[in-house]
């Protein structure tokens, strides 16, 4: 078979197991693919979109299963373009996502040759990926490694009774027998539901779930509940169950971002179970999970009895609200204090994506709770800072009034993906860059408090860099705040604005250093 032929049949067999849409990174050794791609475009069958730079291209792709939950695929050509996808692999086999990799690779001959562009792709993401698309289920990534000629003729390929087949992901029968008896053991010593990222057909069962069991909740902004379940929220939450600890946890979704979720790896009389897509108790100790879809386990529960506030975690609630409130007021431009005003404009937009560790928590924290911002997007998985941006723009590329909230580092690290500006929309789009001079977030981890200035300074990582220049680099408008009470909002109808937000350090020492 010649490579045009296993092109035509490697792209046809993917398109029938559900990919319609795909990221391309052209380079020689692929070269057939994108060829055969092109037409399939032109018939109007898939989407294809185009980058320069492999990792980032895995990234966007990423961000394009978070958006539709179909598959996605990314094309590159052999060699190193293959060890790019890693991080985006891995990204995606904690989060569950269907990410399709297809590598172009060199014929069977150089295989430990030390050629130009030869390296072993087939197993190099082995233990993340499926290898096989017959027996792929769409759990976790799939990776499709052909070997091509780099030479090719151009023959024919009809697509006239083409089409996209259906994907759906198959967890089973829920068996729910041993969670349901958890629930009612020990209830009354009390338990905190913890509900992570969901995604957007889970939302209402674990709304209705939650208000029926009544118990105390700390909920993340990815969720998508943040706001619906503010009158069950355990206020200044980490500080609040340190103090007192309950004797179960539930975790519903992806893993919680807050620091109390890690300290119960030092709390082994906690019990924890966790219902999630991905099948993982997210804890390095002993917890249960239950691997599915929560809009089919919880109702599959039945009704559930209510267990309430038996901990008294919510008393004081509003007592802890109002200080928080007092604090960002009294530290307006502090880091919290402007993720707070962040908040308040993000509200209204297409949907908010949060781009590392710190704008989660803190977004989780001190974001309003007036108005329901329910797509609240982040990569949770692996929990780095790679490919953010990509990520942001593959889940938003055709939502208008789009934001994304980034660390100057975060955005650094993945500069590369703002070259898919000009195929996304652009309408109302908003990057708004925390710029703290480094990675401030290791300044608030307390076992680092003892390490020497220079290694402090090694962990902060500080780059000083002239967002202005960037923004000017990838046609976009510059907006450089300083005071909270200057800022009237960004974005419009023209160009996507990169909005560079400098807060106060010494207002967000003074926020820390409330203790709230």
């Amino acid at each position: 078979m010649n490579s045009w032929e296993t092109a035509v049949g490697l792209l046809a067999d993917a398109a029938k197991a559900g990919v319609g849409e795909f990221v391309v990174c052209g380079g020689a050794r692929n070269a057939v693919l994108l060829e055969m791609l092109s037409r399939m475009e032109d018939s109007g069958k898939v989407k294809v979109w185009s980058h320069f730079e492999e990792r980032s291209a895995g990234f966007f792709a990423l961000g394009r299963t978070m958006a539709t939950g179909k598959p996605c695929a990314v094309v590159v050509t052999s060699g190193t373009a293959v060890a790019e996808l890693l991080p985006a692999v891995v990204e995606a086999f904690y989060q569950a996502r269907p990410l399709v990799l297809i590598t172009a690779d060199r014929p069977p001959g150089f295989a430990d040759s030390g050629a130009p562009q030869a390296i072993a792709q087939a197993g190099i993401f082995s233990g993340y990926v499926t290898e096989d698309l017959g027996s792929w289920e769409g759990k976790k990534p799939l990776h499709l490694n052909v070997a091509l000629e780099e030479d090719f003729t151009i023959g024919e390929a009809d697509f006239g009774g083409f089409e996209i087949g259906g994907f759906c992901v198959d967890y089973g029968r829920p068996n729910v027998g041993g969670l349901a008896r958890w629930l009612r053991e020990r209830a009354m010593h009390g338990l905190v539901v913890m509900v992570g990222d969901l995604e957007e057909a889970e939302r209402e069962e674990v709304f209705h779930f939650c208000r029926d069991l009544a118990a105390p909740v700390v909920v993340e902004g990815t969720s998508g509940l943040r706001e619906a379940l503010r009158s069950l929220a355990v206020m200044g939450e980490d500080a609040a169950l340190k103090n007192r600890p309950p004797s179960k946890v539930l975790r519903l979704g992806g893993v919680p971002s807050g620091r109390f979720w890690r300290d119960l790896e030092n709390l082994p009389d906690v019990s924890v179970w966790s219902v999630c897509r991905n099948g993982l108790r997210g804890l390095g100790r002993v917890a249960e999970v239950t691997r599915g879809e929560l809009d089919r386990i919880l109702p599959a529960l039945g009704d559930v009895e209510k267990i309430g506030d038996v901990a008294e975690l919510l008393e004081g609630a509003k007592a802890r609200a109002q200080r928080i409130e007092e604090v960002l007021a009294a530290f307006p431009d502090s880091e919290q204090g402007w993720m707070r005003t962040l908040s308040v404009y993000a509200s209204v937009a297409g949907g908010v994506y949060l781009g590392n560790s710190l704008p989660i928590r803190e977004w989780n924290s001190y974001a309003q709770w007036e108005r329901p911002v329910p797509l609240v997007r982040a990569n949770r998985g692996a929990n780095g800072i790679d490919g953010q941006i990509s990520s942001w723009l593959g889940a938003s590329a055709e939502e208008e009034g789009a934001w994304g909230i980034f660390g100057d580092l975060t955005a650094l690290y993945d500069l590369a993906g703002l070259k898919m500006l000009g195929q996304v929309e652009r309408k109302g789009r908003v990057m708004a860059v925390i710029n703290n001079g480094g990675g401030r977030i290791f300044d608030r981890v307390p076992r680092l408090a003892t390490m020497s200035g220079k290694a402090k300074i090694w962990m902060a990582a500080e780059s000083p860099v002239d967002f202005a220049a960037l923004a000017k680099a990838w046609d976009m408008d510059h907006l450089r705040v300083t005071r909270a009470d200057e800022f009237d909002g960004a974005g419009g109808d023209g160009k996507a604005v990169l909005l560079e937000i400098v807060p106060d350090a010494g207002q967000t020492r003074g926020f820390c250093e409330s203790r709230i």
